[in-house]
């Protein structure tokens, strides 16, 4: 029987990992992450639970990646820091993959193998063909999998635009050819299943570019996703259309525009690209600068420019700035506060809401339906997309004809065992989150995360306090510091009360009661947070700090 495992990617948009299974062969599609969400404070990203490979990593014989996106290709270093595996990717990917081992250093320990759309690798008894598909990275493929019961097909990211500024469209004629093939079953991306229709052209959003590049007095300022290289295209496409000179700021988009060059999937003419520290020689007008910053990162060139940090750039009264990237659900305050600010330092600003200045690269209804109707798998099984995304993907199925009973809804974690025969879901091997924060790898827990919620939301009392080991006696204190509780210079008396309180607890439990610190640390804990929550409503952490001396 064959096996399929998604670790993560079912039920939430990002965490892209699924895990192929057949005999004692293993491959991974994709290692994605997530960034996250807001009640997880101080977490700096989010990886699959790869406990299973670790159980099974004698079997484990690589990773492919479809594309480079970071909730595909995001939890690799973490994987290969472990398992030390092959893997496989088009030239772009792996260039970004590079990359990114390189800062993890394991470059040097990592065994990478580049294949082309169209040529296929074998694996065990898997025969995996890659497939070109369209999505807003260069370099995308979906995966054709041959097994010893039948073909399955993963889609990856993709889109059917049939124009694009970079010629790679979607391979419909090989889906079509691997349909008259058979396909036992086809996993789908599911991210846009709610938008009816087709997804827009590319052109028109050069179109609109072009139009938004002719009508500003000033520089040009364009925020995108770094990974975009077909939209840096258009852009230097138009710049060099107007005269106008190119600036790159901010890393990530350095890094992409490198490699991308290398590989020829960038043109930018001689001369026509400066660096930011000549920006002084020219007139505004002669300025297209393309940056980072489109989703409000704090950090990011857009976001110190729009406040007024960024050493090299300040925001000029005739500047036309354009986030030519969609607002990713969560990041839409911080986003809003850059819009504001540009616009404060007289800016006009140019964004989705009020222009067709983006372009989804996932697939709409009309063209899922396309990719069912080419593959005319035996069975479905949706992915990539929260959990309303995979019904209404299911339901979507069920309209071009596949039954109810060749539907697999899925969620992570679940083992689906296939054959030419039917399904069935063999349990689940517990699939879960795993949380990043620094440098720490998965010691960020739910304690910690509520214990960070209350310290946020309700602040934190230090209680200091020193008793005489032979007596006692209190010999330092009670001393009280708060933080992110109350100003302390406006309410004394509240923490004088509290200090009280504290006294009446010391006073009652005698020296000669066994284990006295301990005990007075838990009267003293459960007290102070009755006392306030009746003082003033709030209930802070109470840290109390008490030793013998």
């Amino acid at each position: 029987m064959l096996k399929l495992v998604p670790l993560g990617g079912l039920g939430e948009i990002g965490l892209n990992m699924m895990v192929v299974e057949y005999g004692d062969t293993i491959f991974v599609i994709d290692a994605g992450l997530m960034f996250p969400e807001a009640y997880m404070l101080g977490v700096d990203y989010v990886i699959p639970d790869m406990d299973y490979l670790r159980q099974n990593r004698s079997r484990l014989s690589g990773v492919i990646l479809t594309h480079a996106h970071e909730d595909h290709i995001g939890a690799l270093p973490f994987l290969l820091r472990e398992i030390s595996i092959p893997v496989f990717g088009t030239p772009f990917t792996l260039g970004v993959v590079r990359h990114k081992l390189e800062e993890h250093d394991l470059l040097a320990s990592t065994s990478m193998h580049e294949v082309l759309p169209r040529e296929r690798l074998k694996i065990g008894p898997f025969d995996v063909e890659f497939i070109r598909v369209n999505h807003s990275i260069v370099d995308g493929v979906g995966l054709a999998i041959r097994t010893p019961v039948g073909m399955v097909i993963h889609t990856g990211d993709f889109k059917m635009s049939h124009t694009t500024m970079d010629g790679m469209l979607t391979d419909v004629n090989r889906f079509a050819q691997c349909g008259e093939e058979g396909v036992l079953a086809l996993l789908s991306d599911s991210t846009n299943v709610e938008k009816e229709g087709h997804t827009i052209s590319s052109h028109e959003i050069g179109a609109e570019l072009a139009r938004i590049t002719e009508a500003a007095k000033g520089r040009i300022i364009v925020a995108l996703f770094a990974s975009n290289i077909a939209r840096i295209q258009q852009i230097v496409n138009i710049a060099r259309m107007r005269g106008r000179k190119i600036v790159f700021n901010g890393r990530s988009i350095e890094v992409s525009v490198s490699i991308a060059r290398k590989l020829g999937y960038l043109n930018i003419p001689e001369g026509m690209e400066i660096d930011i520290d000549e920006l002084s020689g020219y007139l505004d007008d002669e300025i297209i600068m393309v940056t980072t910053g489109s989703q409000g990162e704090p950090m990011s060139a857009l976001s110190r420019m729009s406040a007024g940090t960024h050493k090299q750039i300040k925001i000029h009264s005739d500047d036309t700035v354009v986030l030519s990237s969609k607002f990713i659900p969560g990041n839409e305050k911080a986003i809003g506060n850059i819009i504001n600010n540009l616009y404060r330092q007289g800016a006009d600003v140019v964004y989705e809401k009020i222009s067709r200045i983006h372009v989804s690269g996932h697939a709409f209804r009309e063209e899922l339906k396309m990719m069912l109707n080419l593959t005319k798998p035996k069975f479905f099984m949706p992915v990539h997309g929260e959990y309303r995304h995979l019904v209404l993907h299911t339901r979507l199925a069920r309209e071009v004809g596949i039954p109810e009973d060749h539907l697999i809804l899925a969620q992570n974690g679940q083992v689906i065992e296939l054959d030419e025969n039917g399904f069935q879901i063999r349990g689940s091997i517990g699939a879960g989150r795993v949380l990043i924060d620094g440098k720490g790898i998965g010691d960020v827990g739910r304690s910690v995360l509520k214990e960070r919620r209350i310290l946020s939301e309700e602040g934190l009392v230090v209680v200091n306090m020193a008793f005489d080991e032979e007596t006692g006696i209190v010999v330092y204190g009670p001393d009280i510091v708060s933080r992110g509780f109350v100003f302390e210079t406006e309410t004394g008396h509240l923490l004088q009360d509290a200090q009280c309180v504290i006294l009446e607890i010391v006073e009652d439990v005698t020296p000669d009661v066994p284990n006295r610190v301990d005990k007075i640390r838990s009267r003293l804990q459960t007290a102070l947070r009755q006392y306030f929550f009746y003082a003033i409503g709030r209930r802070p952490v109470i840290l109390p700090f008490l030793v013998e001396v």
